[in-house]
């Protein structure tokens, strides 16, 4: 069996079913806690509602239930996206597939793929940094939400919808996750690929996860021993190797 076809197997289930796009449905916004426990029995009746850490009964900033509840589940979701592209792209980058471009060949597939971060150039790092965080303005701006008509996931706006860039002249005929228009799915279908949306995104955080914790302990994930290659870096600390890194502030700091 393949490297492709192993690791696929130790997570790909969480892939089944496409991510959906931003909604327009109003019922789905999650306000409440009750509301929560209700959704939790739909992604999973076996497990339902789980919050160990009382998450939801806490006052966030003492700005009350509904911005509370709206920042956790934007917070999954958005960990959950993210995880998805990471767990496609660490099994991607073990297996050795590289786009044609030349790009793509500046990087050693010798290396694990946290490792491939810690030999990106300075440059590069802050390219993404600033790209993800423009995005991440964006869509917490209350400007480009008014002008969808939409408003805050913490003040009952809808979770996950990223706003359009129609305020935006820009040459571009497309707009990004609706590039040919709004979505012509029925209802059901709708609602359905939310619910296959958090799901997939929380196996994929588990996922990745494993394969890190094998990267870093070799042996700790049985299924995958042997087929992710070992990391030696600080996984929880992804800028220790740049000009984040506490040794450079503190050089930084013993020459003044």
């Amino acid at each position: 069996m393949s490297a492709a076809v192993a690791l696929c197997y130790s997570g790909a289930s969480a892939f089944h079913g496409t991510v959906s796009a931003p909604v327009r449905q109003r019922s789905v916004v999650m306000e409440t806690k009750a509301e929560m426990v209700e959704l939790a029995k739909q992604l999973n009746p076996v497990v339902g509602y789980w919050d160990p850490l009382k998450l939801a009964d806490r006052n966030f900033w003492n700005q009350g239930e509904e911005f509370t509840v709206g920042w956790i589940r934007e917070s999954e979701l958005k960990h959950g996206r993210i995880a998805m592209f990471g767990f496609i792209g660490y099994i991607v980058h073990e297996n050795g597939l590289r786009s044609p471009d030349g790009i793509a060949n500046l990087v050693s597939t010798d290396l694990s793929a946290p490792a491939v971060w810690d030999a990106t150039p300075e440059i590069g790092k802050w390219q993404i940094i600033l790209f993800v965080g423009l995005m991440d303005i964006w869509r917490e701006s209350k400007v480009p939400l008014a002008g969808d008509g939409q408003t805050h996931y913490t003040k009952g706006g809808k979770i996950g919808y990223f706003p359009t860039f129609k305020m935006l002249p820009h040459p571009v005929p497309f707009d990004m996750f609706r590039p040919f228009g709004p979505c012509t799915r029925s209802e059901e279908a709708k609602a359905k690929g939310r619910i296959v949306e958090i799901n997939n995104g929380r196996l994929a955080m588990l996922g990745l996860m494993g394969f890190v914790s094998e990267a870093t302990i070799p042996g700790s994930v049985p299924a995958l021993q042997g087929l992710i290659k070992p990391y030696a870096g600080e996984v929880m600390a992804p800028f220790a190797s740049n000009v984040f890194a506490l040794d450079a502030a503190q050089s930084v700091l013993t020459g003044f």
